[in-house]
């Protein structure tokens, strides 16, 4: 059995540093997502996030929300910072034991891969993502 000390501790952050997410232990769940939403919130050709167990996750600094539902039906409500921009962290309403955080947030490139793709009928054609996934 690990000691408190010996769980892994990460930080992720906004871009000017002001809203910051510390998490403990290891995420529940990688995942990259290739829907429309997640492109248009990233600027990217995909979201990828890590999801952690609420009880693990300290939240700091000002956030505005934003609520979007679903193609599913899920509310999620993301957390972002009012001076930058960034999305530090969202929750999905029937998942409220977990806060998911986007992956660049932490901006470590030694950070879990992604497990999971969802949405790849929305995968940009230039894609690959790798085989274990």
């Amino acid at each position: 059995m690990s000691t408190r000390d010996e769980i892994s501790r990460r930080s992720a952050s906004c871009s000017c540093g002001q809203l910051k997410a510390e998490v403990s232990g290891d995420p529940v769940r990688v995942s990259v997502c290739h829907c429309l939403a997640c492109q248009r919130r990233t600027g990217s050709a995909f979201g990828a996030q890590a999801r952690f167990l609420r009880e693990f996750v300290i939240l700091s600094g000002e956030s505005s929300e934003w609520v979007r539902t679903g193609d599913e039906g899920s509310k999620i409500t993301y957390r972002f910072c009012p001076t930058c921009g960034a999305t530090v962290s969202y929750t999905i309403d029937d998942q409220p034991d977990r806060i998911a955080i986007p992956l660049g947030a932490f901006a470590d490139p030694s950070f879990p891969a992604p497990v999971f793709s969802v949405y790849e009928s929305r995968k940009h054609v230039w894609v690959v993502m790798p085989e274990s996934i």
